[in-house]
């Protein structure tokens, strides 16, 4: 593999073409998103059959995550732009109304979620249009909240609002999100992105929707609130996979803590070994120019450095000048960086359980040997996982036995899912296919020294406990 961080593009008006989508994935891509903040049913469909046809051309496994837009909480309709100033008054109103200004420093609004009101309490803040204004609650009455202005904006209809001192506790999951979550289960995508997440109950939530409708979609909590950052354990424990969303979550939490909530998650999220992407402007210029600035650069490396199995494209690939050229630079950074990589860590997480010791094992064996590749053989996918979590400078070839566990692993750092095998209850067996099918594909020589690590009983799940070493001799037997 030309990387072992993985890189997400978001798919949009300047991707959506087949050849730029060829391109991308040429250039690096390993999973797309489809951001159904934006666009229709029918709209993601054309792009999400675009990418599998232009993924099955390039013979690549390419992984769909469709982020749901989650509960967004916006202004409502303006009679015209507000022309903010410092020191202004502006009335956030129960009922529904047209937002307009009163007089010269006075104006009011409402907004789409008015349950929300409330919960505010005078000293307070609210944050609109996406941070840029900020607004401190002053007085609260039966038909309107008051605030008074704290610097100068423009403020259009329907942007969005945060409320980084209140704990809202909304339905995370909307109408709108339960008909996404069931077009996403009707066209197989393989991860789900869930927005606002503020515990551990979000996350159940989906997964109980998903087991009603007999479907098995990774879940990604999209860490973007206050809330979600002090529950950030329990909401590991409950998902598949964690996305550090910077965007919303300077505005929740303090800007200048990001990056360090950004290095704890991500640790956390690697103990855990649950996958884990950084995501949010991470090459925002590259949505107008040619050219990221130095900061951005370095904003890619620090999280590979931090352990990120994934950097993510918003923006820059969905409306970008050159979503190809955005996903280029990406991956050249990340190819770059990870020549000083801190590989090997090994005794630095926790063991969860026996298999953790298996995989440990593994990795450190296959690095003691000089392997030359690590072939996980698995039916979940967690065996892989788990000997990524020790970032070994191998290669990690994945075996499985579904397309979905392949799929899944599209995500995982240095996970090359490669090889599809028949599931079989006989362990001499299934080790002779899965020698067969790596010598075929041109994974394995009989030459070259390589770990295998399986699980007796087969198919599984959480059984993985042998190792074997695999040189000249042993492949020739299961070729044989």
């Amino acid at each position: 593999m030309l990387k072992k961080t993985k890189i997400v593009a978001t798919v949009g008006p300047a991707s959506e073409s087949e050849e730029i989508l060829r391109q991308m994935i040429i250039n690096g891509v390993n999973v797309f998103r489809l951001n159904f903040s934006h666009g229709t049913h029918e709209y993601h469909k054309q792009n999400l059959e675009k990418i599998r046809k232009v993924a099955s051309e390039l013979n690549t496994r390419i992984g769909i995550l469709q982020d749901i837009s989650g509960p967004k909480i916006r202004t409502g309709e303006l009679k015209e732009p507000f022309e903010l100033k410092k020191g202004d008054r502006l009335d956030f109103y129960r009922s529904k109304i047209l937002g307009e200004r009163v007089d010269l420093t006075h104006y009011k609004l409402s907004i789409n979620q008015s349950d929300i009101l409330n919960m505010l309490k005078v000293g307070e803040y609210v944050y609109l249009y996406d941070g840029s204004i900020r607004a401190k609650i002053v007085d609260i009455n039966k038909n309107f909240i008051q605030s008074v202005i704290e610097n100068d904006g423009f403020l259009n209809s329907n942007k969005g609002i945060n409320f980084p001192n209140t704990r809202i506790n909304i339905d995370v999951i909307t109408q709108k999100d339960r008909r996404d979550l069931l077009w996403g289960i009707e066209n197989g995508v393989d991860f789900l992105a869930i927005s606002f997440v503020q515990n551990a109950h979000d996350i159940d939530e989906v997964r109980e929707i998903l087991v009603q409708n007999g479907a098995k979609i990774a879940i990604f909590a999209k860490i973007e609130k206050f809330d979600a950052v002090e529950n950030i354990d329990e909401i590991i424990a409950s998902s598949d996979g964690i996305m550090v969303a910077r965007g919303d979550l300077g505005i929740e939490v303090p800007y200048y803590k990001v990056p360090n909530i950004q290095k704890a998650i991500i640790q956390k999220a690697n103990n855990a070994s649950k996958p884990v992407i950084t995501a949010t402007q991470m090459l925002f210029s590259l949505a107008k120019t040619k050219t990221a600035t130095r900061a951005e650069i370095s904003d890619v490396a620090n999280a590979v450095l931090d352990g990120t199995d994934a950097v993510m494209l918003s923006e820059e690939s969905a409306v970008g000048i050159d979503p190809a050229n955005a996903v280029d630079v990406m991956c050249k950074t990340i190819v770059e960086v990870e020549k000083s990589y801190p590989y090997n860590k090994f005794n630095r997480f926790d063991y969860l359980d026996d298999t953790d010791k298996i995989m440990q094992s593994s990795t450190h064996l296959a690095t003691d040997l000089n392997a030359d590749a690590i072939f996980a053989l698995t039916s979940s996918g967690k065996s892989a996982i788990k000997i990524a979590r020790y970032r070994p400078n191998i290669e990690i070839i994945a075996i499985a036995h579904s397309e979905k566990t392949l799929n899944f692993l599209s995500i995982v750092w240095g996970v090359n899912p490669a090889i599809l095998v028949n599931k079989s209850d006989e362990l001499t067996q299934l080790l002779k296919d899965a020698v067969k099918s790596s010598v075929e594909k041109g994974f394995m020589s009989k030459d070259r020294c390589y770990i295998l690590s399986a699980g007796f009983p087969t198919g599984v799940e959480g059984t993985s406990n042998l190792i074997r070493i695999l040189k000249r001799e042993q492949i020739a037997y299961y070729l044989r």
